[in-house]
């Protein structure tokens, strides 16, 4: 094989790698969000979380995209781990459906779905058809990038050396670790196979020792999950475990099948894909799947039992360490799950602010140096989350998201800095106890109490403001509107009260600023917490101002 072969074997190879990224991503993209969704739902059931996991993998073609989105799923608490084993099963085989697509040898028309798709995406602005057209164009691209190794691999024909070289695996064990090492470098079990299946078609692999690279490759493929879950929790890594002990079982299994039976299993598979050796590879690929579900499938309970021997014990963090709870490495983030892994952060971050809150509203009512300092501490904390999830959407930013989280992203943005302003004024609010504390400034029963009620009103609306953030929903429009307003009158009308306790002599100078800046605060904190509940949801904005229309008539 002469240099010039050799690198149109790896333009081609680059090509067809290039093509199923751009069309996986391009499906992830147009139906992730949507897909992603319907994975939170139909979990409960673990055959019908098989069945969305194999849809859900067909439809996106990548079992990696699947299983790295199961693994965020049971980091951040969205999926239990027993939801998880359905999905993973699924993913498993619906992986296949790249290979029986690439059985079809659509190289012919393949220049048309790259022409189609490039004119879908540069010159249309809808962007459903423009990430369509990428799709289209990734479809092409993968089939032409065959097309290309296709040729130069006849060529290897003509090199005794080459044809030897390949012919001469005949280890079972080396090619299941040959296709282990491929899979693992090309993170994509599909590109794998689909290599096997053209040298298979070419003549250069004997189908016999297919199954076996097949199997190396099921193994490979949960490098992906593994590396995700290394920076997760304990369950997070558990959820990756489930996938590699359900492929090493399975593959096990089936070594075991082919040694004793390798013949008569070979020839079935060629006569029943009419001895065409492409299609033959791609059904042992689909069968072995298949199988593995189908025989492991009433021991799951076994299996993820089996990753608690292999990974014992639950999470302990100390309180006081600075961790994130939901988000993980950056380097191993995700496109489908970096918005709701950071919405989940974020209310994470939002409930120790409010929090926060609270207990800085109960230090200034009742000073205690002690409890003082433990405000300053979680302010640090809510600190660092604002400088992690900051950094964490930066990054995300940069990436091809599904379409519904790339419009709701410039809202997290805001929500972080709103939450991090929450955090400031329990801050300010701790410094007004220290204050009121070394310089023994008094404040009214009647103060104390009229606070107290402002708070709880604002902690209510705190809570309506992250259930309608996390959940994206407009459950609690009417209560956090109501209350923005009730809030804004208590401000009002405290302020006025004040005034007079003042004039009256009944209050100090120095306790009626800190009154002042109490409620002034207070008030602040509740539109906060306005925005914070529709920061998601601009198109809303239109109804809200309607709702607050008819509030006025009602009045």
């Amino acid at each position: 094989m002469d240099i010039s072969t050799f690198i149109s074997l790896l333009g081609g190879l680059g090509l067809f790698l290039f093509g199923m990224k751009l069309m996986s991503d391009g499906l992830e993209q147009v139906a992730g969000a949507r897909m992603r969704s319907i994975l939170e739902f139909f979990t409960q059931n673990r055959f019908v979380g098989m069945m969305v996991g194999l849809i859900f993998t067909g439809i996106i073609q990548s079992s990696n995209a699947t299983t790295v989105m199961v693994v965020s799923f049971v980091n951040s608490g969205l999926m239990q781990l027993y939801q998880a084993t359905g999905v993973i099963l699924g993913a498993n085989i619906g992986t296949t459906v790249t290979g029986q697509l690439i059985a079809f040898n659509l190289a012919e028309i393949a220049p048309l779905f790259v022409i189609i798709g490039a004119v879908m995406h540069m010159f249309f602005k809808n962007p459903n058809v423009k990430k369509i057209g990428v799709v289209l164009l990734g479809f092409g691209i993968l089939f032409m990038g065959l097309s290309t190794m296709g040729e130069k691999m006849t060529s290897l024909q003509d090199s005794p050396r080459a044809v030897n070289l390949l012919q001469s695996i005949s280890s079972p064990v080396v090619a299941i670790l040959l296709g282990f090492v491929v899979t693992a470098v090309l993170q994509s079990s599909s590109a794998s196979v689909g290599i096997i299946m053209l040298m298979a078609a070419q003549g250069l692999l004997a189908f016999k020792i297919c199954f076996f690279l097949i199997l190396g490759c099921n193994m490979g493929c949960c490098i992906s999950a593994v590396l995700v879950s290394l920076n997760g929790n304990k369950d997070a890594k558990r959820a990756a475990g489930i996938h590699v002990l359900f492929n090493v079982i399975g593959s096990a299994i089936v070594f075991i099948i082919l040694m004793a039976a390798l013949d008569p299993v070979a020839e079935l598979f060629l006569k029943t894909s009419g001895y065409d050796l492409s299609r033959a590879v791609a059904n042992a690929n689909t069968f072995i799947k298949v199988f593995q579900v189908i025989l492991l499938f009433p021991f799951m309970d076994w299996i993820v039992k089996l990753t608690y021997v292999f990974i014992p014990g639950e999470d302990s963090v100390p309180e006081e360490a600075y961790k994130l709870k939901y988000i993980g490495s950056r380097k191993s983030l995700s496109p489908a799950t970096a918005v709701i892994d950071a919405i989940h952060e974020m209310k994470h971050m939002g409930e120790i602010a409010k929090e926060n809150l609270q207990r800085s509203m109960e230090v200034l009512c009742n000073p205690d140096r002690e409890k003082i300092e433990k405000v300053y501490e979680q302010e640090e904390y809510i600190d660092y989350l604002n400088q992690e999830i900051m950094d964490y959407l930066t990054q995300a930013n940069s990436l091809e998201l599904p379409m519904s989280d790339g419009k709701i992203l410039g809202g997290l943005f805001h929500v972080v800095n709103d939450i991090e302003r929450i955090g400031d004024h329990a801050e300010n609010f701790a410094d007004s106890a220290k204050r009121r504390l070394e310089k023994e400034i008094p404040f009214t029963e009647k103060a104390l109490k009229q606070m107290q009620e402002m708070t709880e009103m604002v902690l209510r609306q705190l809570d309506y403001a992250f259930e309608m953030f996390s959940n994206q929903t407009l459950d609690h429009m009417r209560e956090i509107l109501r209350l923005e307003n009730a809030v804004d009158e208590k401000e009002k009308r405290l302020r006025k009260a004040h005034i007079k306790r003042l004039t009256k002599g009944k209050c100090t100078p120095e306790a009626g600023v800190l009154y002042s800046e109490v409620i002034s605060g207070l008030e602040r904190v509740g539109d906060h917490a306005t925005n914070i509940a529709f920061a998601l949801r601009p198109e809303n904005q239109e109804g809200i101002e309607d709702f607050e229309d008819l509030e006025e008539e009602e009045e």
